[in-house]
């Protein structure tokens, strides 16, 4: 049967009763500027005593790998940078719960993954011992023994892994830095120190004759961007930068111009 010309009217009388399909408004994604540095500006975390890190010069200027890094990702962001330095590692983790800043630039450590999601490696450091004159370990896989005291700067990468790794010697909680490092052994307070390769053949230097850096090592630190849980969307962004800068040869510059030893970029 053919459709009378009612019929047509009718379908068409019921179609425009029918509701409007409501309009799709699509959300635009924060861009990754936007969720790194929300105050407008990149705030940028720094452990002040770590010389693998940061260098601080006489007028108080700070410089460094981790400094050459975060400006060089504040440029990419076009933002405005403010740096953010904490005296030692307890410091800087002391500040994790807070929202004084927006990206950290320390080591990997798994007890600061509650706050922070990190970014690929930008540079790999060796963990030794620097031992006063006189200790009795004279390689680094002889210092876990019984009567042998081990200062570590508290709450530091080294101190993180010591305390799972140690089972005889007694570790000793300093504050973090050179000098703090420098009097536990000159003092007798310890018999060795932990710490990045780098500050343990300064710390060497600085003591009596007979103080030694040990062969061997207990650890390799993986330095990265620490970023906010709340920023991890734009972790990408981030790695992007990093592997750039190790590939493009800015982070091997970094380290010669702060004449690091012990410190590489990773492969």
């Amino acid at each position: 049967m053919i459709p009378s010309r009612r019929h047509f009217l009718h379908l068409a009388a019921g179609a425009a009763a029918l509701p409007a399909a409501p309009r799709i408004v699509w959300a635009q994604a924060p861009s990754a500027p936007a969720i790194l540095s929300p105050t407008g500006k990149l705030r940028v975390a720094l452990i002040a005593s770590n010389p693998v890190l940061v260098t601080r010069g006489t007028d108080g200027s700070l410089s460094g790998v981790s400094v050459s890094v975060a400006r060089t990702l504040a440029a990419r962001l076009g933002a405005p940078i403010e740096l953010k330095p904490y005296d030692n590692p307890l410091r800087y983790n002391e500040s994790l719960a807070s929202d004084d800043w927006d990206i950290g630039l320390a080591a990997r450590d798994p007890s600061r993954a509650e706050y922070l999601a990190f970014s690929v490696t930008f540079m790999e450091v060796d963990n030794g011992y620097v031992a006063r004159a006189g200790a009795t370990p004279t390689t680094a896989e002889e210092v876990d023994r019984a009567g042998v005291k081990i200062a570590v700067a508290q709450g530091s990468a080294p101190h993180t892994v010591l305390t799972r790794l140690i089972k005889n010697a007694e570790i000793i909680q300093v504050p973090g830095g050179f000098e703090p490092a420098r009097e536990a052994l000159a003092t007798g307070k310890a018999d060795v120190y932990g710490e990045n390769l780098h500050l343990a053949h300064r710390i060497a230097d600085a003591l009596p004759a007979g103080a030694r850096v040990l062969p061997g090592r207990f650890n390799v630190v993986q330095m990265a961007i620490g970023v906010r849980k709340r920023a991890a969307s734009a972790l990408p962004t981030v790695d992007e930068l990093v592997n750039g800068m190790r590939s493009d040869g800015s982070v091997e510059k970094a380290i010669a111009e702060a004449g690091l030893r012990g410190v590489r970029v990773p492969n």
